[in-house]
């Protein structure tokens, strides 16, 4: 398969203090791929390196053979790029459906003027609810977004970043904060939203990374420690002194 995501040599470091050194990491097309390891590892950083928030001291980064280490997240979207935040990025004062429209009408690069109602694009509107139906919200489409229970709110996030029709899909611990139930819900509508697309997860909950991923890769102390199959992962004695514990997961 093609890489689709490469880093090459990527090293950061905030004022002197190294959090990335010389990481070598690629993503196949097709493939769900998990970033795991401690806190302190690096997983956040080198996600928005990846993202273009930030920019690396050194290294490259290439999205589909084309180098984008100093591309903004805006271009990025635009190239084929979406991600979802840790901390939900969503209007919580408009509808979900008027974040999903907004995303698709960023996507499409369609701008609202006096000429151009909104509301009258019919294809926009169509793409809007087909989101909301992927999402399982839209008996909740005209609600104000503030008045749904974090899950679906966190849902909305994947649909918003599902919207923007991306080639890659970024999450960053799409799970965080919320209940078993909630999480358990979410795993499973990811899985759906990625069936026969490309993923890349930042995760701190196992069993979200071993029942999603194809291929694991386990940052530690700034480099990358081992990349495999999950049950590789999972089976590996350093990983399991670094991370997991010695107890079986």
């Amino acid at each position: 398969m093609t890489e689709i995501l490469e880093t090459k040599a990527l090293s950061h470091d905030f004022n002197g203090l190294k959090v990335l050194e010389e990481i070598n990491f690629s993503v196949k097309q097709g493939e769900r791929h998990a970033i795991i390891g401690p806190n302190g590892a690096g997983k956040t950083t080198f996600f928005n390196l990846i993202t273009g928030v930030y920019i690396p001291r050194s290294g490259k980064i290439l999205f589909n053979g084309i180098d984008i280490t100093r591309a903004k997240p805006y271009r990025l979207n635009r190239m084929g790029l979406g991600r979802s935040f840790q901390i939900t990025s969503i209007f919580l004062r408009q509808s979900p459906f008027q974040n999903i429209r907004l995303a698709i009408l960023s996507k499409n690069r369609v701008r609202f003027n006096l000429f151009k109602r909104v509301d009258k694009m019919e294809e926009i509107t169509r793409q809007t609810y087909e989101i909301l139906r992927e999402i399982h919200l839209e008996a909740e489409a005209h609600l104000e977004t503030s008045t749904l229970s974090y899950g679906k709110q966190r849902s909305l996030e994947l649909g918003m970043a599902l919207a923007t029709a991306p080639k890659l899909l970024m999450f960053d611990e799409p799970t965080a904060g919320m209940s078993r139930d909630e999480s358990h819900s979410a795993v499973e509508l990811i899985r759906r939203l990625t069936e026969n697309k490309t993923m890349v997860i930042v995760e701190h909950d196992m069993d979200v990374v071993f029942s999603l991923a194809d291929r694991v890769t386990v940052l530690h102390h700034g480099g990358i420690l081992a990349t495999g199959a999950p049950e590789a992962i999972k089976e590996n004695d350093a990983v399991k002194k670094a991370y997991l514990g010695e107890t079986e997961v």
